[in-house]
């Protein structure tokens, strides 16, 4: 699977034969804005500046009691917008930037892009002020079905079968939302579709992240001319994600199962070890590439505590466990992808300047606060206020120091 790193570098084959005059070197409408080129663009934009103002209003909602006005109650809204509102426009903004490379396709942008923004936006809308339940799910679903569609169009297209795997994904997350909203009117087990949703989203991290991270610092390694490189693919890597999917949709089936914890406590640790031998340490002086290695513990940490939730419910609390998967690895992954991707795209120098240091030391420092809230005693209340400032003020710093970044135009 190609990274998105390299997705804005490379032209379309489909863009070089088209001899559309219409259209850049890279299959772009020249008359359309920017934000409009590729989707990353728009995506990461709305995704960022959601989280930032979602989780103040989540806040504002548990602390001053008030309700918001939409099918979900307050807490189960806010876990669906982080997952199917946040984390889905992460994701779309990758792999709709990835595509064009893995097809040799155009990529999806202009008019189109617009309306799976828009669709997007009316699901959010819908999730926070519809009174119809029915009628929420059917606007919020409208824009993962025609994601899936458009992926699945452009594999099926480009007869690129090497990463069906991650349409399946793709769909799978998209399957979880309408668990969630299934299981909001009572027809499923209350969390299926958020847990469904957490494993889609750990393994595209184990299998995405264990490709561009090793990567990304091996290339960075060879240019500081080091002689000590991240170790190649090999059997405990397989071990690592074959254990690694096996338990976390284990966990999804069978959440309270004790073999199924103590397997994910394995794939934690495998995940760790696989971790160990990318050489993380010598990447403290390049902090866009370190904070890679800090996602990608983030998310050992998280399959170890999600498994000793399990078998050690009394010691370990599950609020921990899920908020070290979601505030911690897909918190810190995502905004590590979403800063270097959102530079690399536009020709800009992949570096962190000290704005962008912040925001990797917010997201991190809050998801701290998150996990270990519900083990504070009188001081939960505190550390979760915290730790959501924290964390939403990383993606709202994101908002606005990306801003000129993503709607203009490429430097």
């Amino acid at each position: 699977m190609m990274s998105t790193a390299a997705a804005d570098r490379s032209v379309p084959r489909a863009a070089l034969k088209s001899g559309d005059t219409s259209r850049d070197g890279r299959g772009r409408i020249r008359t359309m804005p920017p934000i409009l080129h590729y989707g990353f663009r728009p995506f990461f934009f709305l995704a960022a500046l959601y989280a930032g103002l979602a989780i103040p209003v989540w806040l504002g909602a548990y602390f001053g009691g008030f309700e918001i006005n939409g099918p979900f109650g307050g807490m189960h809204w806010h876990a669906h917008e982080m997952l199917f509102g946040y984390l889905s426009a992460v994701i779309a903004g990758f792999i709709l930037t990835a595509i064009p490379n893995w097809t040799g396709r155009l990529p999806l942008s202009g008019l189109p892009l617009a309306v799976l923004v828009g669709l997007w936006l009316a699901g959010r809308a819908a999730c926070l002020a519809s009174p119809d339940p029915w009628l929420a799910m059917a606007v919020d679903m409208a824009f993962p079905v025609t994601l899936g569609c458009a992926i699945w169009r452009e594999v099926l297209a480009g007869r690129n079968w090497k990463n069906a795997p991650v349409a399946v994904m793709i769909t799978l997350f998209g399957v979880a939302n309408a668990a969630d909203h299934l299981a909001n009117a009572g027809f499923l087990d209350h969390d299926l579709g958020q847990r469904l949703a957490l494993a889609v989203a750990g393994l595209l991290i184990a299998l995405i992240g264990g490709r561009i991270v090793p990567s990304f610092t091996r290339n960075w390694l060879v240019k500081e001319t080091s002689t000590s490189l991240p170790s190649p693919f090999g059997k405990l890597d397989r071990a690592a994600l074959g254990v690694t999917a096996a338990a976390i949709f284990g966990w999804v089936l069978l959440p309270y199962n004790t073999a199924v914890g103590a397997l994910l406590c394995v794939g934690g640790a495998l995940l760790a070890a696989r971790l160990f031998r990318w050489r993380g340490l010598a990447t403290m002086r390049e902090p866009i590439l370190l904070v890679l290695h800090v996602g990608y513990a983030w998310l050992a940490a998280a399959l170890a505590l999600l498994g000793l939730a399990v078998v050690l419910p009394d010691i370990v609390p599950h609020s921990s466990a899920v908020h070290a998967l979601t505030a911690g690895a897909v918190g810190t992954m995502t905004l590590a992808v979403m800063t270097r991707a959102s530079l690399g795209h536009t020709g800009r120098p992949i570096v962190a300047d000290r704005y962008v240091v912040g925001m990797y030391g917010m997201v991190s420092a809050g998801a701290v606060l998150r996990v270990a809230a519900p083990v504070a005693g009188d001081w939960y209340a505190h550390l979760l206020a915290c730790g959501g400032v924290l964390w939403a003020g990383a993606f709202l710093l994101f908002s606005v120091r990306y801003a000129p970044v993503l709607w203009g135009r490429r430097a």
